[in-house]
């Protein structure tokens, strides 16, 4: 919690200056959920939740290093929202670690997201030799237990360079700082991470040293690969970060927004409006209180992303006039797609084997026939 108290003194000029939002439901109190102490996302959250103390309303940042752990007390109505990566997307499909019998396909609901300078691809060390993505076969990449965010991740940029899982050796870890204690100590040679995070920083740091393999947009068949297992990458040229980045110093490599604040859709739309506002109007007093910050700008969001935003961030998106029909119409396309698979999921667990096992592998066949029925694409299957 140090760099909580490392911000309160260039927050508290921009504190005064914040409205309440007119009509709003702000809790007194409130957990939101985020990665790994250090990370960039829990540092982003952290500056944020700052800002809050101008409504009087203490936000309290709960780190987890995996997504089931972030997403659990959410779930549980313990934390109002969380600061989450890719996981946001296969909680709503109800992939990998939601894919078993206590999660299910998830109600999923954005609030607002980072997009800044930095990208989020294949952090390798640097000792390793690795200067191509290709390169990295035989190596020892990191992946962390129950964190499908960050497995299927690397596994999907992999593809950019041919290699799949049987190409290279996974190691476990417990957590994402572990895994990067893992990579310091040359237990492990590379992993997904945003190139501003501070375990990628202290990486570089190290006597290992990071890198970051370039991946070109215009390899197309590279990205075709990518995208085939993971659609929500996409190619950014990274101008910031660990491994001599700048705007001098440009690498192109994968990237998608984050971090991702949501909540889930039956979470009181007043309350999520009020967060939302606050968000959107507090932006100049946060977005230099943690590097990545500033790509929370509200020109920077993305409205026709793979998971739809919760109605009471959409209410604040509509008083700043930038929500569109284009972008309601791809929201309730989004939901209909939620809505076939929750229906799927109510439908297979009331009949489902009991074996762990076997309930999952039949569950991905019950969730690939109702999307295909339903002419949608089943993306994991």
């Amino acid at each position: 919690m140090m760099f909580r108290h490392a911000l309160a003194g260039a927050v508290v000029c921009a504190l005064a200056n914040i409205a309440a939002p007119a009509g709003a439901d702000m809790p007194k109190e409130m957990s939101w959920t985020a990665y790994d102490t250090g990370s960039s996302g829990f540092n982003i959250a952290v500056a944020i939740g700052q800002q809050f103390k101008a409504h009087s309303s203490e936000v309290r940042i709960l780190p987890s290093g995996n997504d089931t752990g972030r997403l659990a007390p959410v779930k549980a109505n313990r934390a109002v929202i969380s600061q989450m990566g890719i996981g946001t997307y296969f909680a709503q499909e109800g992939m990998f670690e939601f894919g078993t019998k206590s999660w299910g396909p998830q109600p999923s609901r954005l609030i607002m997201a980072a997009t800044a300078c930095n990208g989020l691809s294949l952090a390798v060390a640097k000792d390793t030799g690795v200067k191509e993505v290709k390169d990295l076969k035989g190596k020892r990449i990191g992946v962390v237990v129950g964190s499908p965010a960050l497995t299927q991740g690397v596994l999907a940029l992999l593809t950019f360079g041919g290699l799949t899982e049987k190409d290279v050796t996974l190691v476990q870890f417990s957590s994402n700082n572990a895994m990067w204690k893992g990579i310091i100590n040359n237990e492990a040679d590379a992993a997904l991470s945003s190139t501003i995070s501070g375990q990628s920083k202290e990486a570089d740091s190290s006597p290992r040293g990071i890198v970051w393999p370039p991946m070109p947009a215009e390899d197309t068949e590279g990205w075709a690969r990518v995208h085939k297992r993971a659609p929500y990458f996409v190619a950014q040229k990274a101008t910031c970060g660990a491994g001599g980045l700048s705007p001098q110093h440009p690498v192109t490599m994968a990237s998608y927004a984050y971090p991702i604040f949501m909540t889930f859709a039956d979470r009181p739309a007043d309350t999520i409006y009020a967060i939302t506002k606050t968000m959107i109007d507090s932006y100049d007093g946060y977005k230099a209180g943690a590097p990545g910050a500033e790509g929370m700008a509200l020109d920077l969001q993305n409205f026709t992303w793979v998971v739809p935003y919760h109605d009471g961030a959409i209410r604040a998106f509509k008083e700043k006039g930038i929500w569109t029909d284009a972008a309601q119409k791809h929201n309730d396309g989004l939901i209909a797609r939620q809505k076939v698979m929750i229906d799927a999921w109510k439908t297979y667990a009331a009949s489902a084997p009991s074996d762990d096992k076997a309930f999952s592998d039949g569950w991905v066949k019950a969730r690939a026939e109702a999307l295909k029925k339903a002419g949608m694409d089943v993306i994991f299957d």
